[in-house]
């Protein structure tokens, strides 16, 4: 499982442009956000590095949690 901590995650907007990027790399990841805790939990995609980068593409800030 990868798990990044998102603190400039703040609203629903924010959860569907981040499940978007992921699931344009990995289409059959299982994504799990907690917006309130900033946490996105993520399955089945792969290399940590490339979901990190999806996400920054989309133009949010992961840290590894």
């Amino acid at each position: 499982m990868i798990e990044f901590t998102i603190s400039d995650m703040t609203c629903s907007h924010c959860e569907a442009a981040i499940t978007e990027a992921v699931k344009k790399l990995a289409p059959t990841a299982q994504i799990d956000i907690d917006l309130a805790a900033h946490r996105v939990r993520i399955e089945g995609a792969g290399d940590a590095e490339a979901v990190a980068a999806a996400i920054i593409q989309a133009g949010y800030t992961p840290v590894p949690a």
